[in-house]
């Protein structure tokens, strides 16, 4: 690395932490989660305005690849820390409406956006045509499990029926979201696809044999500090082959962070597992996740974008609101759940947040999408998350406040949720508006 590009990285990531921060601040005072502003800011100095000009000043091409290993690594970190606070502990109660729903939730949004799919793969579909549309299903179908857990928090709906439902809905619509998106990686997937065969010995590994492994070198030393920089370390690394062998099969390494926090023992500490949690984030949420904001937003190119790329647009948050709300909303009433409740459950349902990013990065990683269907992607992305605030905020008022919305059947059992993106959400329950 030469002295001029040392000087443009360090005025790069200067560039990254004041965008992000200025952006994601001005999203926060409307009353919208940070992420919202922060990938708005990597728009609005991408090729979509005056031609990338902005971009190409702030962020020189021979800097980018380096962004972009950062951007990574955020990724990495934070779908670390969504397979790690996965917990399943949260179906109890809710396994036939959390099933239920979910598999409405899923369905009917994959489907029709298979079938928006097959259409859109003519225009947008760089390489396998079963590959696109199977991706496009799999991005219809995303709810945002850590934003979903946050604005429950901050509406004050956790500890109600409504918000165990909604929770334990969006955790099996994370494990399926993940698990389809592994089968379009393994469909995109190039040469050495023979390595894909060696997944279920990696899955067997993982659980057989690094589990508890990680169980007895993680457990509390006993002296009140929970876990050291050593066992930090072991989790680092362990975290980091993880990654390495799911790219080494040919599937992305965001299944081998995902899959590593699954695996995370649940019997140590729960000093030890916040710990693991706080500092992994720490690691992320300061730098690394800002770098990925701005770089996915980079991507977006709108500038090209007609009147057919417009309908287009519309089309897409049509099936993908229509599918999850529709999708939600009937898997809800058919388990008699009241129906401004089973409104509330679908506009949660909708939320897509940062998850849908990280899904669309990954499309367009893998060539199962090009620019123009990711760009029309993350408008849908960030248009769906700014609606469950203020939706959220008309259904409260209008079912008589939070008792009446969330109170149907018995107080929802305590589970502590934690994510990366779930500290940069805000309270929704005021509506818009500063904090």
């Amino acid at each position: 690395m030469t002295a001029e590009q040392l000087q443009s990285l360090f005025l790069a990531l200067a560039a990254v932490l004041v965008l992000a921060r200025v952006l994601g601040t001005a999203a926060r005072w409307i009353g919208q989660p940070p992420v919202v502003g922060e990938i708005t800011a990597g728009i609005l100095v991408g090729p979509t305005l005056l031609d990338g000009v902005i971009a190409d000043h702030l962020f020189p091409g021979d800097i980018r690849p380096m962004l972009g290993a950062l951007a990574n690594l955020g990724l990495v970190f934070f779908m670390f820390v969504i397979g790690h606070e996965l917990d399943l502990k949260l179906l109890r109660g809710h396994e036939k409406v959390a099933a239920s729903i979910s598999l409405c939730s899923v369905v009917l949004p994959f489907g029709l956006g298979a079938l928006l799919g097959l259409w859109l793969a003519g225009r947008h579909a760089p390489g396998s045509e079963l590959g696109f549309v199977l991706f496009l299903g799999s991005a219809m179908s995303v709810t945002a499990f850590p934003v979903l857990a946050r604005i429950l928090a901050d509406s004050g709906l956790r500890p109600t029926r409504v918000g165990g439902v909604a929770l334990a809905s969006a955790a099996v619509d994370d494990i399926v979201a993940w698990s389809l998106l592994a089968v379009v990686a393994g469909v995109a997937g190039g040469g050495g696809q023979w390595r894909m065969l060696l997944a279920p010995v990696y899955l067997a590994v993982m659980y057989a044999a690094v589990r508890p492994l990680l169980a007895r070198l993680l457990r509390d030393r006993g002296d009140g500090r929970g876990i050291g920089a050593d066992q930090l370390i072991v989790v680092l690394g362990g975290l980091m082959l993880s990654c390495w062998a799911t790219e080494w099969l040919g599937l992305h390494f965001i299944f081998g962070a995902f899959l590593f926090g699954v695996v995370m023992p649940r019997q140590i500490s729960e000093r030890a597992h916040r710990q693991i949690t706080e500092r992994v984030e720490y690691l992320s949420r300061l730098l690394l996740l800002p770098a990925f904001f701005i770089v996915a937003g980079m991507k977006v190119d709108l500038s090209g974008t007609g009147l057919r790329g417009l309908g287009e647009l519309s089309l897409i948050l049509l099936v993908a609101v229509t599918g999850k709300f529709a999708g939600a909303y009937a898997g809800a009433r058919a388990n008699r759940v009241p129906r401004t409740q089973s409104g509330v459950l679908a506009v949660l349902m909708n939320t897509r947040g940062l998850t849908e990013i990280v899904i669309l990065t990954v499309g367009l990683q893998l060539a199962v999408i090009d620019t123009g269907m990711y760009s029309l992607m993350v408008i849908m992305a960030l248009v769906t998350t700014a609606m469950a605030g203020p939706l959220l905020y008309v259904l409260r008022r209008r079912g008589g406040g939070l008792a009446a919305l969330g109170a149907f059947g018995e107080p929802a059992p305590q589970v502590g949720t934690a994510a990366a993106d779930v500290k940069r959400s805000v309270p929704v329950g005021r509506g818009p508006g500063p904090r």
